[in-house]
């Protein structure tokens, strides 16, 4: 009893030691630093106000981009993981096929969307081509794994309905797998499509399209005002676009 009762408590001192040295490591315990980044972040504060709303034209041009980006990047990556999936899923195939699949989808995700848009930023290109690309293999990997989850939780007693029939995998696929994870594959895309939103707002940075070439030519301008503005209507569209999506999954639901 005494040993349970102590080992959370250790756990516990190791964590707080674990999170105060890492603390002391990144600089956060330096006093000078964190005064000076203070005193920094107020003149930063002072200098992105009031908005500068001339800008809201380009601002809103390339936040059009940024989310015509994320769309087709999702789309694009929907179509090749779902079948990526249905390979991967051990009801539907054996580990000859789900192993090497599910590899790959784990490297695939391993993989942030912003360092695929530089891989096709230097295979096709500067511009939102880049940045489509490099969300839509995102997607796939992250899709890929969620959906083949979904696959695999399906109900065994309608899988095996669907079986007794005489169904081969296409059928049971078809007839079983995808009807009862259908709520679920639109709730993730509908997840997926939110965060690249998110995501496709800094492809800019690496040439691949959207307002992160904006964000990024305001900071090196030091335009914190014009910054300020992109900023905001990027939140609003962010925001918008989240509330839409999440009352699609309740209706679903």
């Amino acid at each position: 009893m005494t040993s349970q009762l102590t080992r959370p408590r250790v756990v516990a001192l190791a964590l707080i030691i674990a999170f105060g040295v890492s603390l002391r490591n990144v600089g956060l315990l330096d006093a000078d630093r964190v005064r000076r980044g203070l005193h920094n972040a107020g003149i930063f504060l002072g200098d992105l106000f009031p908005p500068e709303l001339d800008v809201l034209p380009e601002v809103s041009r390339a936040l059009l981009e940024t989310t015509q980006i994320a769309f087709a990047g999702t789309a694009l990556g929907f179509l090749v993981a779902l079948p990526l999936a249905l390979l991967a899923s051990r009801t539907l195939a054996p580990p000859l096929v789900t192993v090497p699949v599910k590899l790959l989808l784990a490297f695939v995700r391993t993989v942030p969307a912003i360092l695929w848009a530089i891989v096709f930023v230097v295979a096709v290109g500067l511009g939102p081509a880049a940045g489509t690309l490099g969300v839509a293999l995102y997607s796939v990997g992250y899709l890929g794994k969620v959906f083949y989850e979904l696959f695999e939780g399906s109900d065994p007693e309608v899988m095996e309905a669907v079986r007794g029939v005489g169904a081969g995998r296409l059928q049971l696929a078809r007839h079983a797998i995808l009807p009862e994870a259908a709520n679920g594959l639109v709730s993730q895309l509908l997840f997926m499509f939110e965060y690249n939103v998110r995501a496709s707002s800094i492809m800019g940075f690496v040439g691949a399209g959207g307002i992160g070439y904006y964000l990024l030519g305001y900071v090196q301008l030091l335009e914190y005002r014009s910054l300020l503005t992109a900023v905001l209507v990027t939140l609003i569209v962010v925001v918008a676009i989240d509330r839409a999506s999440a009352g699609i999954r309740t209706a679903l639901r």
